[in-house]
């Protein structure tokens, strides 16, 4: 049966309505391809990635339909970066999405040209990541955290929690430039909180447990957790040392509290991911990394961990719990 010329037109119509909104985004027969770096293991990395696919899907791309996404997890393993951010290239990736200085770094020293996406990051002016927050001028763009701002007030926060910590520990990553500025300005919080800064470090998964074991001959009143890709990869690690030596620690990871952090503060990694998605999506489009501005962390989170606290015989002041976005009891 032949159709009628206007069915035709109608059936050419639907046809046109019904093609994937992202479709012109690329050539066709072309499906673009992300890397997607992560310092944890694919389990814990779940919730971050689970946020960026949707963000990406309500830009218009589906993963398995008109993006492919190729994800590699460090597994808490720091030394694993150089390797992932290689194979990237190798990939011949449209864009890379990463989160941390660690692999931002890795994946600098690989590549000029594929467009990096950052999820977060401390303090990308400072070193040397983007030549400014309004015009990054390279490969490289994202959300940053501002974290490097933030010390002062962790301290604040673990000094109200734990009124009679004396001495407050920093567990930190020598091979994280960043840290370096974090521990100058937790000294000079210190100073005004009237309290002692001890300094732990650790760069690999066996150091964590050395540091812990060195600042216990210390016997500080409570610990910060810098943010690093080696600590947040390994934060059950970390929580089964603070407990065994009876440590209450704040961190910046909010999965952290989870795992029997005291204390988590910081940027809402999540949603730090669905806006990245946001930069992807727009580089996918034909946007330049080097003319789309680097965005600051909006959505900040407090979680307080009552299990943690009674589990110590700490009393969390109210003036405390009701300034926290959640509490876990």
């Amino acid at each position: 049966m032949r159709c009628r010329p206007a069915g035709l037109a109608l059936l050419v119509i639907l046809g046109l309505f019904a093609a994937p909104l992202a479709a012109e985004a690329q050539p066709v027969g072309k499906v673009p391809v992300i890397g997607f770096l992560e310092s944890t293991t694919p389990a814990m990395g779940e919730p971050t990635r689970e946020a960026f696919r949707q963000a990406l899907q309500q830009h218009g791309w589906v993963e398995g339909r008109n993006v492919i996404i190729e994800y590699r997890s460090a597994e808490g393993r720091t030394e694993r970066f150089p390797a992932m951010a290689a194979e990237m290239v190798r990939l011949n990736v449209n864009v890379i999405v990463v989160a941390g200085e660690p692999v931002i770094i890795a994946v600098k020293q690989v590549t000029s040209t594929i467009p990096i996406v950052m999820a977060a990051v401390g303090d990308p002016v400072g070193r040397g990541f983007v030549a400014s927050l309004a015009r990054p001028g390279g490969n490289i763009t994202g959300v940053s955290n501002l974290a490097v701002e933030m010390t002062g007030k962790w301290l604040e926060l673990l000094k109200e929690a734990v009124p009679h910590a004396t001495k407050v520990a920093a567990l930190r990553n020598p091979a994280n430039p960043t840290h370096a500025v974090f521990w100058r300005q937790m000294q000079d919080a210190a100073r005004v909180l009237g309290v002692q800064a001890q300094p732990a470090e650790a760069r690999t998964v066996e150091e964590i447990d050395l540091a812990f074991a060195a600042m216990a001959k210390e016997r500080p009143g409570a610990l910060i957790v810098f943010p690093d890709p080696l600590f947040r990869g390994n934060r059950v690690r970390v929580a089964d040392l603070a407990e065994r030596y009876r440590l209450p620690w704040l961190t910046m990871f909010r999965e952290s509290a989870d795992v029997r952090a005291l204390i988590s503060y910081g940027p809402s990694i999540r949603d730090n991911y669905r806006r990245a998605a946001g930069f992807v999506d727009r580089i996918l489009r034909g946007a330049k990394p080097a003319d789309m501005p680097v965005e600051q962390a909006r959505e900040f989170e407090l979680v307080i961990n009552l299990k943690t606290a009674k589990a110590l015989g700490l009393t969390i002041p109210q003036s405390l719990l009701g300034r926290a976005d959640e509490v876990i009891q």
